[in-house]
């Protein structure tokens, strides 16, 4: 999903974890300014849109259980750039309210405190502009525009008054009228009928979801019957002729994930295209929105999987609360692992958890029980809910077993539909399906931060039947259980045995047949852990996500911490001069693209495209013959990371021009 930012997003990332734990200390305050807690059953929304004008007129209509009452005082989180001219109860009298636009709330005030467990409806008048550059709820992306021809209105905009986002499940109905000529799509059965030179659509969703996603679109777009789904496809001009190929992809992908997890709650789809600064992707009760950017060839088909696993992970079962939604992020991410690993094998499926390992690292200062409170859509966000939610799920299919792990795949879908579900309730399922204790483990995982650092030490002696290796495994955190693998290479087969970790020293004894020569720890990487390579690949992510909103300074910094751990690394120093070529500090980038060649060359493809950057440097300061030499190199290499072949020809005939903003992978 895209992770664009603005300038609000642009403050260090200490910074952000100051403010989470200033919001950790003051959270009972905050939950006093909050008012009474609600659950929001129903919406009943009336929208007249008018594309030409880029605006809404609506009302909607909300109905909510008071949970905790008490409180004369209810918010409600609403757009910005929403004009709320009243709100009114059930007799239609006008409740008091205020906005506060730092966080996008409406504050209500009623004139005698709720009591806990009467129900209530709120009726609310706004009218709204939405040209796409307005600034988002979720700084940075983009999750409502309205153009002449086509538009969209996302859940996360806000477009509509939301309590609870991403966890209070509700169901909806809406009308929607727009200028004939136009197409509304949105969840759940749907009427359409003429009504004096425009269209009504009328949308029911009578499941408790978040059925808050609408578009609009002037086509009628493509319908793709594949392996059992139906799949309407609306997709511009310019992309028109991918709509085949991306529903029929689509299909595969929907009969793949029905395997895993059962029958889904809609067998037909649709896809529908956003706009640039949308995020790649988004999906609600049966729809996927697409962003222009993602729409390519060859298909993004990780992101199809991702987006699709959803309508199972997150709109059929969402989380109880924020702090839960790993089991959202976590599972969509992890489909992805499970559709390569069927498609391309382990060897390419076990690369990308790595880099989830690596990603889920940058943030372990913070339990994943505390991720509620980072900011949507964030780098630490992402890491937390989907890197270390993937790591968690990773583990866990290791430690049950691979029977277990598919059976509590298939069976959160079918226990906890239209439900919540938290960390404990999954925990209980996992154990009740697999046997198994798993208390300490999400006590790691879950509920603590840090990851442990393994080291070994040990002594081989010879036995009447062979050889045995005693030794104990040291880590630094006093709290860890876990069972770890041990590779034992021989002189003739290796051998492998699983030890219980337990807290900072655990003794072990293995007997072996062949003379032991080399003791391997964790050999298939399952466990998240820190060693000297992956503490630079984490100091590297963090810089690249510094440099990703432009905190140059930081970044540089979490490069240079690479660099104090292994001085050759050649993506550290890649990473230095993508900055510097930024900072058009040409010199300073060469140096780096130059000791990145002299590096260890990890990742191979810093080799290709140190080459090319040098090329183009050669190129903006007026040294052709140079420039050439570095793109035939780059040729030489063979490599074509990332397209990079076809950008070394594309320079030999004709000089690098100077872009703003111009990098490699």
């Amino acid at each position: 999903m895209g992770q664009r930012r603005d300038s609000r997003m642009g403050r260090n990332r200490s910074a952000r974890w100051g403010g989470l734990v200033a919001g950790l200390l003051c959270a009972s305050l905050g939950s006093a300014q909050r008012g009474a807690e609600l659950d929001v059953q129903h919406y009943r929304i009336q929208l007249a849109l008018d594309p030409p004008a880029h605006t809404l007129a609506a009302t909607a209509e909300v109905r909510f259980r008071v949970v905790d009452g008490g409180s004369r005082y209810v918010t409600f989180q609403l757009h910005n750039d929403a004009k709320l001219s009243q709100v009114t109860d059930e007799q239609g009298q006008s409740v008091e309210f205020t906005r506060s636009y730092e966080d996008y709330t409406v504050r209500l005030v009623f004139p005698e405190p709720l009591r806990a467990g009467e129900s209530r409806t709120l009726r609310f008048t706004y009218t709204a502009s939405f040209s796409g550059r307005e600034e988002s709820p979720v700084p940075g992306v983009t999750f409502a525009a309205l153009d002449q021809d086509w538009g969209y209105l996302m859940y996360p905009a806000r477009w509509f008054p939301v309590r609870g986002y991403t966890t209070d499940q509700f169901t909806a109905e809406y009308e929607v009228t727009v200028p004939d000529g136009f197409k509304v799509i949105g969840s759940g059965s749907a009427k359409q009928q003429s009504q004096g030179g425009k269209q009504l659509y009328q949308f029911v969703y009578d499941r408790p979801s978040f059925p808050g996603s609408l578009a609009y679109v002037r086509s009628e777009g493509v319908r793709v019957s594949a392996e059992g789904f139906t799949i309407a496809v609306y997709f511009r001009a310019e992309r028109s002729g991918l709509a085949e190929a991306y529903g029929a992809e689509l299909g595969r992908v929907m009969a793949f994930l029905s395997q895993l997890y059962g029958s889904p709650p809609h067998q037909e789809l649709t896809l529908v295209e956003t706009g640039g600064n949308s995020p790649g992707g988004y999906a609600a009760p049966g729809l996927i929105f697409l962003s222009s950017s993602s729409i390519r060839q060859p298909i993004h088909t990780r992101l199809l999987v991702n987006q699709a696993a959803r309508q199972w992970w997150g709109l059929l079962v969402a989380p109880e609360t924020r702090s839960h939604l790993w089991l959202v992020n976590g599972p969509a991410r992890y489909s992805e692992i499970l559709w390569v690993e069927q498609q391309e094998g382990p060897t390419p499926a076990a690369e990308i958890v790595r880099s989830n390992y690596i990603e889920a690292l940058t943030v372990d200062e913070v339990p994943l029980a505390q991720s509620g409170r980072l900011e949507d859509y964030s780098p630490e966000f992402w890491a937390a809910t989907a890197g270390k939610g993937v790591a968690i799920l990773h583990m866990l299919r290791w430690v049950i077993g691979e029977d277990s792990f598919k059976a509590v795949l298939r069976a959160v879908p079918e226990q906890f539909s239209w439900k919540t579900l938290s960390t404990e309730a999954f925990r209980d399922l996992v154990e009740k399906l697999s046997g198994k204790d798993l208390r300490t483990f999400f006590i790691q995982w879950f509920e603590s931060s840090g990851a442990p650092e393994f080291d070994i030490q040990y002594t081989v002696y010879r036995t009447p039947k062979g050889f045995r290796v005693m030794g104990k495994i040291v880590q630094d955190l006093d709290t860890f259980r876990m069972p770890l693998e041990l590779e034992i290479q021989t002189e003739g087969s290796p051998e492998r045995k699983v030890i219980e970790v337990v807290g900072p020293s655990t003794d072990f004894v293995v007997d072996t047949f062949g003379k032991p020569v080399k003791v391997v720890i964790d050999p298939d990487n399952r466990v998240l852990r820190y060693d000297e390579k992956v503490r630079v690949l984490v100091a590297i992510r963090r810089g690249e996500q510094f440099a990703e909103i432009g905190e140059f300074l930081q970044a540089l910094k979490e490069y240079q911490k690479a660099l104090d751990v292994n001085r050759y690394s050649s993506l550290a120093h890649y990473r230095i001069g993508e900055v510097f070529f930024l900072q058009r500090n040409y010199q300073a980038a060469a140096n780096e693209f130059r000791e990145a060649l002299n590096g260890d060359l990890e990742p191979k493809w810093t080799e290709v495209w140190s080459h090319i950057n040098l090329g183009k440097i050669f190129d903006i300061t007026g040294q052709r013959e140079r420039a050439v030499n570095e793109y035939n190199l780059a040729l030489r290499t063979k490599d074509n990371t990332a397209g990079a072949l076809e950008v070394a020809a594309k320079y030999l005939q004709q000089p690098y021009q100077r872009e703003e903003g111009d990098r490699g992978p």
